[in-house]
């Protein structure tokens, strides 16, 4: 829709007895005047502007949904719909229970990491490391000392026993060579009598050495088979008739202190082989035992020494790591401290509470909140008037829905000292609407108030609205009054073009023919006299004049409606030449 204001030399007040005067004049044409009489202007000086103009709604500067971050229970509200507050001003509570107990946790969390970290870089891994290793080298060392004198004992007390066995073989080899020498019959006992490698063994054992001679000398009835026992020792010598019977025999030489003195290194060296076997196996046993001791502490050391070194190369990256798990624990407190300073809900700027969607003991959502917000401002899209005229279109299409007023916000603030109006364009007017254009608002609701402002943005996108694509336009203010308030349904004329301080007649008394413009001036005898002038700019009411026409100069309104700039209607003796046409 188009408006034309005049303004200049008559200005607006000019423009409306102009067209009071052409309602009268017609009116009286039409009650029996004279048909050659018409309705007469002038042509003035002043500016020459077009005009578009659509309906909107008025809207705060700065319009903000508020809201807590979390959910949960309400615990005070300081404010009401309608009350003015301040920047800084809390307007709310949440009860903040949880999130302390959150913030404790995460505080608790960062102290252990940091304390790990502290170890760290203290470097306490690589010197424990190597003071584990330098005790188990001295454990090996130790062992190994150890050891050695364990299997050192062992070996001595095995060469003891052998020395011991050696010293009681040579005994027996003392006592058998008196017994041999004894009886006479050198040779006839086993030189070892503990079946030894290096001895014959009991060969024949307990049967008398003398045997097969011939002499009256029995066998041991005790004796047995097998060396290392003691050799049977020959018996008394006994003479078989009596004295008379002992004649002609030979006399036996008694040999029993040979023999026990045998029989007791026999004993003798018997029992120091077997000690000293037992010794020899002994040592065998400490000394493979103590081997394996030195080969466990070995590897203690071998242990130790791997220890520091992956102590020592893992520390840098152990550090970087320990240091990233501090910084994640610093971010938990920060969120939680942040949850617990959002709890309290304070307003960011001064305004008024238009909107509060909650009470005290009820569970406040800590759902998303959005704002449909107008062209190059803050302000949110209105949720009444003819800016919000697209709900119903907009949720059918798309789903989406501009209508605010508070919506799921909690509280909505807005600013109450400046206004601005958020206006839908058609498409073919929002393509002469652009930012820092100048604007005249009205209101329905305030017939008498008008108010100057300048476009400050247009949307870059479309709007769909009842099936014809429209684009939001916000345009602030100059000035405010007191009996605005947000919502009010306005009227802006957005000036598309003007030309200022020029010559300029009536739309209304221009005609158009063959691409030249008329007008119809009275002639000599009164009757309308077509003049050619050469038009400028044209208007939404009127249209320069750049010449063919004097200021002051009177024309006949030929139009009583023209249908648009230039006056395209018909025409009083207009067409192919009015009457008194010429110049």
């Amino acid at each position: 829709m188009t408006r034309t204001m005049v303004r200049g030399g008559s200005g607006v007040r000019a423009a409306a007895a102009l067209s009071l005067a052409l309602v009268v004049s017609t009116g009286a044409a039409a009650c029996g005047a004279s048909p050659d009489s018409s309705p007469t202007s002038r042509v003035e000086r002043g500016t020459v502007a077009t005009r578009v103009s659509a309906s909107g709604a008025l809207a705060s500067v700065t319009s903000q949904n508020l809201g807590f971050q979390k959910s949960a229970q309400l615990k005070e509200l300081n404010v009401k719909v309608g009350d003015l507050v301040q920047p800084g001003q809390v307007l709310a509570r949440q009860d903040d229970f949880t999130f302390r107990q959150a913030l404790q946790q995460a505080e608790g969390m960062l102290q252990q990491q940091e304390a790990t970290l502290s170890r760290l870089r203290a470097g306490v891994a690589v010197p424990n490391a190597e003071a584990s290793l330098d005790q188990v080298r001295r454990i090996l060392d130790k062992t190994k000392t150890s050891v050695d004198k364990q299997v050192d004992a062992a070996r001595l007390a095995a060469h003891r026993a052998k020395l011991k066995w050696e010293t009681d073989q040579k005994a027996y080899n003392a006592a058998k060579k008196a017994l041999e020498n004894c009886l006479g019959k050198p040779g006839s006992l086993p030189s070892d009598p503990t079946g030894s490698p290096g001895g014959g063994g009991a060969a024949g054992g307990g049967m008398d050495p003398t045997a097969g001679t011939g002499s009256a000398l029995a066998a041991d009835p005790s004796a047995g088979g097998g060396g290392g026992s003691a050799p049977s020792m020959p018996s008394a010598p006994r003479s078989p008739g009596g004295l008379l019977g002992g004649l002609g025999s030979a006399i036996v030489p008694d040999c029993s202190k040979e023999q026990q003195a045998v029989a007791a290194a026999t004993a003798a060296a018997t029992a120091s082989k077997t000690a000293y076997l037992a010794a020899k196996s002994q040592a065998e046993v400490v000394e493979a035992g103590g081997a394996v001791t030195v080969e466990n502490a070995r590897n203690a050391v071998v242990t130790a020494e791997n220890l520091v070194k992956s102590a020592s190369a893992d520390r840098p990256g152990t550090i970087e790591a320990q240091e990233g798990l501090v910084a994640s624990a610093r971010a938990a407190v920060a969120l939680a401290n942040r949850d617990v300073e959002n709890s309290v809900l304070r307003a960011p700027v001064g305004g008024s509470v238009s909107a509060i969607t909650g009470a005290v003991g009820e569970y406040v959502s800590g759902a998303a909140m959005t704002t449909a917000l107008a062209p190059g401002t803050n302000a949110s899209i209105p949720g009444v008037g003819a800016a919000a005229s697209s709900d119903s279109a907009g949720q059918a299409s798309s789903g989406l829905s501009a209508t605010r007023p508070g919506g799921g916000a909690f509280i909505v603030l807005n600013n109450v000292n400046t206004f601005q109006v958020v206006v839908p364009f058609e498409e073919s007017d929002a393509a002469k609407v652009s930012p820092n254009q100048k604007v005249r608002v009205t209101f329905d609701a305030i017939p008498d108030l008008e108010r100057d402002g300048t476009v400050l943005s247009i949307a870059p996108s479309g709007t769909n609205i009842s099936g014809v694509t429209n684009y939001y336009a916000t345009i602030l203010l100059l000035d405010s009054d007191p009996r605005l308030r947000a919502g009010l349904t306005a009227e802006a004329g957005v000036q598309t073009a003007q030309t200022e301080n020029v010559l300029m007649v009536p739309n209304a008394a221009v005609t158009k023919q063959g691409g030249q413009s008329f007008v119809n001036i009275p002639g000599p005898d009164g009757k309308p006299m077509r003049k050619q002038f050469e038009p400028g700019m044209v208007g939404d009411t009127t249209t320069e004049v750049r010449s063919g026409l004097n200021q002051g100069q009177e024309v006949l309104i030929t139009q009583a409606n023209p249908s648009g700039p230039g006056g395209r209607g018909g025409s009083i003796g207009g067409g192919g030449g009015g009457v008194g046409g010429g110049n």
